[in-house]
């Protein structure tokens, strides 16, 4: 399996999930932010940046400076995007998991949910 065809972790694929979701607004503290809404994890901004910046070696995604504000102390963001490498990654990702989900029954994954 060559570099680009490994899979990536659920950290990975949580955030380049939050960059497509924030497009043009996929900064630190914006990606913090949806991850916490939207499936209630709290993420360092350390480990955040960690991430991004071992996917944008990766070449799963990209990132541009934008323009220097007064209420940042003038340092600019760091936007980020999915190339679309990390776009073919994430397609892989997705369709191993929904092929290992398809080789369970209903009532076996709700019994491992604790719901049955």
């Amino acid at each position: 399996m060559s570099e680009k065809d490994k899979f990536l972790g659920e950290f990975e694929q949580m955030t380049m999930l939050a960059l497509l979701q924030l497009d043009d607004e996929a900064y630190g503290a914006a990606i913090r932010q949806l991850l916490a809404e939207q499936v209630n994890r709290n993420v360092a901004i350390g480990a955040l940046y960690s991430t991004l910046e071992r996917l944008e070696r990766k070449g799963m995604v990209e990132s541009r400076l934008g323009e220097a504000t007064a209420q940042r102390g003038g340092r600019a963001k760091r936007y980020f995007k999915v190339t679309a490498q990390g776009h073919s990654a994430l397609k892989r990702a997705r369709q191993a998991m929904d092929t290992l989900w398809q080789g369970l029954s209903v009532r076996h994954a709700l019994c491992q949910e604790g719901e049955l």
